[in-house]
């Protein structure tokens, strides 16, 4: 009997992801307030459907009562988050909301899966963030001079990133942060946000070639301290972002030449100096024949995702727990593999839906500095979407970053959701 539920419960889980992926873009050509209206709360209850699909499944595959407690417990948080962001701001993005809410949803379904601790320290953190990201737009609102802050924003992100130089601890060839208290802290992502408005502060006050040199050089000091950290995946992140952000402020397609012409540069160097730079380039190129070196998280990503096929093995059928940090990097191919490659694809089309809503609101801003930091934030997170989707998919080297919202990892969630 367990076994018809949860094969059926595949293609209700599959059938209700691409529902809820359609009106993502069909609410675009509607300019009917009460239809988009409509179509929002449809989204809410479909996600909430998807939910109780699959906690169902996970409870008859691991029958522990703490697996309905922690579905209760997250049900109440997306409840709480849908409410409290339509009513505390009225003019809030819905499908921004709801996407957030979907893809914490997929992320913690997938965590639960994989491991119950991870899932509810997730959720915990989860929680935390969204608590802290309801009051940062009144704390933006009452600032009025964060457009001037420049040097603090530059101050602020070199030394943080130079902290974990010096105490950082190496986890897979990489300094990315370090424990305080038993607390993970990984710097960067938050830096991320901080090089953000950095950036934006700069090119508001000036776009002359001499001052844009200056920005430029900062903005540089903060990507070598990346490399030196061997931190690669934020290094290019933080790289895409500001030469997206310049070219916009400035019109000038000589900047992006030069900014491609010099990273293009930059990662030779890195291939030559730096040895896990070479193993996961070696492993891009046929993870199968160094199977037993670099490139067995590769290869065993891309099992997972075959073996998935369109449709998925079902929750708890396939073996994700064979894939290294599953939770983490991988987490796009654990998904891969029990729900599907049709899953797979509207969950990224769902991370594009944000983008799209990311570019609208910065269209829509007048002041040059804010329109800055949404455009230079929406292409933080798709930027890293692509990172993480084209890396477990051999599309591109792994970077080693997490898929925003859905893998395991509190500084990067609580990061994206402010």
């Amino acid at each position: 009997m367990v076994n018809i539920i949860v094969e059926l419960s595949k293609y209700l889980i599959i059938t209700i992801i691409i529902m809820y992926t359609y009106l993502c873009f069909r609410i675009f050509g509607y300019q009917d307030a009460e239809k988009k209206q409509r179509m929002l709360k449809r989204q809410n209850t479909l996600m909430f459907m998807l939910q109780l699909i699959a906690f169902m499944v996970l409870y008859l595959e691991m029958d522990d009562i703490k697996i309905l407690g922690l579905y209760l417990a997250q049900m109440a948080l997306f409840l709480a988050t849908i409410l409290l962001y339509t009513h505390i701001y009225p003019r809030v993005s819905r499908l921004v909301v709801n996407n957030m809410c979907m893809l914490l949803c997929i992320g913690l379904i997938m965590q639960t899966r994989l491991s119950y601790s991870k899932a509810m320290k997730q959720f915990m953190i989860a929680a935390c963030a969204i608590a802290l990201s309801l009051v940062i737009p009144i704390i933006i609102r009452k600032c009025k001079f964060l457009s001037e802050w420049r040097k603090i924003y530059a101050i602020i992100g070199l030394i943080s990133l130079g902290v974990v130089v010096v105490i950082g601890q190496v986890s897979y060839g990489a300094m990315l942060g370090f424990t305080i208290a038993g607390i993970n802290i990984q710097p960067s992502e938050l830096v991320k946000i901080v090089f953000v408005f950095y950036v934006a502060a700069s090119l508001k006050v000036s776009r002359e070639f001499k001052d844009i040199v200056v920005t430029t050089a900062i903005a540089a000091f903060h990507v070598l301290i990346l490399v030196v950290s061997k931190d690669l995946g934020a290094a290019l992140i933080i790289f895409v972002v500001y030469l997206v952000m310049l070219y916009v402020a400035t019109r000038q397609p000589l900047y992006i030449l030069a900014g491609l012409g010099a990273g293009s540069v930059a990662s030779v160097v890195a291939y030559y100096l730096f040895g896990h730079v070479r193993t996961r380039v070696i492993a891009w190129k046929d993870p199968f024949a160094v199977y037993d070196g670099g490139g067995y998280q590769l290869a065993q990503s891309l099992f997972a995702i075959g073996t998935g096929g369109w449709l998925g093995m079902g929750l708890c059928q396939g073996q994700p727990d064979k894939i290294p940090v599953a939770a983490e990097d991988f987490i796009f191919s654990a998904i891969a593999e029990e729900l599907g490659i049709v899953f797979a694809m509207c969950l990224i089309l769902i991370c594009l839906s944000c983008y799209i809503m990311f570019l609208n609101i910065a269209m829509q801003l007048r002041n040059q500095f804010y329109k800055l930091v949404a455009l230079g934030l929406g292409t933080c997170y798709i930027f890293q979407v692509f990172l993480t989707i084209g890396g477990v998919t051999k599309f591109i080297p792994s970077t080693g970053v997490t898929l925003p919202l859905v893998s395991y990892g509190g500084s990067s969630l609580l990061s994206t959701l402010i």
